[in-house]
């Protein structure tokens, strides 16, 4: 993520020329900055034409006499009246064109950035929090999509009218013209060095938003562990405080925004009128004509408009800015774990199941770098044997898994399937050959028919029908109001906890793995269910090689091997009755959990 220890000054200077970064989702569509640019510049002539028509107007028409003023009144009132039209059409086509280019271009850097996070490793959220990245899906894209869809327009036809305006102004005179400059050039340094706080307002404003947004979406995944500590208000207040954090920040950026505004605005103004005041004595003197002022106050009013658009754009396009190193800082992130540039491939699928081993296996969690989960963890497995791993909280049981899936890589040691060191695969083709029921169910917001087919995405209605039976999750199913088209709710709040474990079984089933690892896949299931699944477990045993953690002694006296972890360690290995007659670790487990039944 970006640097704390960077100043907001050093922010604050690099944070337009972070902008470049949109460039790759801006270069796709060169047609339509064409288009627009062609409009634009329409658009901005048809403008700059408008106080030329006038001073003819002026001058020619109600300077003139009888027959010929009505004829000139005419033709330029014509002439107004086109450019208009022309003018009308020119900012349609612009503003439409240029709206498709924000939406389009907002919608490609969510999508770029949401598939970008999802690649990433756990480790990346170990230090991210799912609600800061939301707020940078939605938020931070939509000051670029303000940015893209309309800012850079505006900016581009002010710095039209500008140039423009002011080249029609020396055209006028070049007198005042020369002295408005001079005024220009001592009241925008002020306006420059003011800006720099505008910039680094803007950074710690969506800083503070998305801390608000991470801490509400942290409370809302925990609603009942927040209820039954009676923590709503606590809950409230503090994110209460974050909301008025991120408010009190806002209304200083915003301040200075405004402050910006004003100054820009009235030291603007304040050089053109006073040169205007020149131009009336002017004249008076007869030394310029009325329609020769008439049109060098409009060129004057635009160009001052102009400036002060461009004062407003600007605090638009920080505050973008700083919205995109953001989003970039995400697409930056790299996750350390890569398929590799040419992937090995897995031997054909072995009618029993994977042969699975572990050599000399040592690993940290990033976040623990001085504690080893697993210390020179060796282990084979053979295809189709069923190992049950077992050992007190914090024995590096889970972690296994982890690595087994690859969601983390051993800083020693290596891991094979069927002799093929996992690093060496495809990281989808590995996990296509792991099924996991884990302990924390994970449901999604749809019915039950789409969150079994998660563990296949092309199945059919009838093979989710047969894996539900499987699991023992079809009785309860077709009891629910639509069946299997029943909505089960964010996060599955409508099941049990057995309900969401057997769907979880279902989908691992559906997925027909080589590999099956459970982890307390029965720990959440009453007496009755706990025997419905572990028949259907057993059955999706056959013809695989599973690995199991549980504590529950039918599970583990059904392995044809027990492993005992205990701080990363293999310190025992056997059946059920051979450990409990050596009477170490794995006895002592026993005794505390299995309540004697040893």
């Amino acid at each position: 993520m970006s640097d704390p220890a960077a100043s907001p000054q050093e922010r604050g200077k690099s944070s337009l020329a972070t902008l470049k970064g949109l460039v790759p989702f801006l270069a796709p569509y060169k047609l339509q900055f064409l288009l627009a640019g062609v409009a634009l510049v329409v658009a901005a002539g048809a403008t700059l034409a408008i106080p030329y028509a006038f001073k003819q107007m002026i001058d020619l028409g109600f300077g003139a006499a009888g027959s010929r003023s009505a004829e000139h009144i005419d033709l330029y009132f014509l002439a107004l009246f086109g450019v208009a039209l022309v003018l009308a059409v020119a900012v349609a086509a612009r503003h439409y064109t240029v709206s498709w280019l924000g939406e389009r271009v907002t919608a490609d850097i969510r999508a770029a950035v949401y598939r970008h996070v999802v690649t990433q490793s756990p480790q990346f959220f170990e230090i991210t929090r799912s609600g800061e990245v939301l707020s940078r899906l939605t938020t931070d894209t939509t000051l670029i999509q303000s940015v893209v869809g309309t800012s850079i327009s505006m900016a581009l036809r002010n710095a039209l009218l500008f140039v423009g305006g002011l080249a029609m102004m020396f055209v006028t005179s070049v007198k005042l013209t020369s002295i408005i400059l001079v005024m220009l050039v001592v009241v925008v340094l002020p306006l420059i060095v003011f800006g720099r706080r505008v910039r680094s307002l803007s950074r710690h404003s969506q800083d503070r938003v998305a801390d608000a947004s991470a801490m509400a979406g942290e409370i809302l995944n925990a609603m009942p562990t927040v209820q039954a500590f009676t923590h709503e208000k606590i809950e409230a207040d503090r994110f209460g405080a974050s909301v008025e954090r991120a408010f009190a920040t806002a209304v200083r950026q915003v301040r200075a925004r405004s402050i910006l505004t004003v100054m820009s605005i009235v030291l603007v103004f304040g050089a053109i009128v006073f040169v205007l005041w020149l131009g009336a004595h002017a004249v008076i003197a007869g030394t310029m004509t009325g329609g020769a002022l008439g049109q060098f106050i409009l060129y004057s009013v635009f160009v001052a408009g102009a400036v002060g658009a461009l004062a407003e754009t600007l605090g638009e396009a920080q505050r973008a800015a700083g919205a995109t190193e953001r989003l970039l800082e995400l697409l930056a992130a790299s996750s350390p774990i890569q398929s590799p540039a040419q992937p090995k491939p897995l031997p054909p699928r072995a009618a029993n199941g994977a042969a699975l081993a572990l050599r000399d296996v040592t690993f940290r969690y990033p976040s623990r770098p001085d504690t080893p989960s697993l210390s020179g963890l060796s282990l084979d497995i053979a295809p189709g044997e069923t190992v049950a791993v077992v050992g007190p909280s914090g024995a590096g049981k889970t972690t296994l898994f982890q690595l087994l899936l690859r969601f983390y890589d051993p800083q020693e040691g290596a891991i094979t399937v069927d002799g093929v060191e996992i690093r060496d695969l495809d990281l989808h083709a590995l996990r296509d050959t792991i099924g996991i029921v884990p302990q924390d169910t994970v449901i999604f917001a749809a019915d039950a028919m789409e969150n079994i087919r998660y563990g296949r995405i092309d199945a059919t209605d009838e093979e989710i029908v047969a894996v539900a039976k499987l699991a023992a999750a079809h009785e309860f199913l077709e009891k629910l109001p639509e069946g299997y088209r029943s909505f089960l709710g964010e996060r599955g709040v409508r099941l049990s906890g057995g309900q969401r474990q057997r769907i979880a079984i279902a989908r691992a089933l559906l997925k027909n793995p080589p590999l099956l690892l459970l982890d307390e896949a029965t720990s959440a299931l009453d007496a009755e269910s706990e025997r419905l699944v572990q028949g259907a477990l057993e059955a999706a045993m056959a013809g695989r090689t599973t690995l199991v953690i549980a504590h529950r002694l039918a599970t583990v006296q059904r392995a044809d091997r027990i492993l005992v972890l205990d701080e990363g360690r293999l310190v025992e290995t056997g059946t059920h009755a051979t450990l409990v007659a050596m009477g170490g670790i794995y006895a002592n487990l026993a005794a505390l959990q299995f309540h004697g039944a040893v």
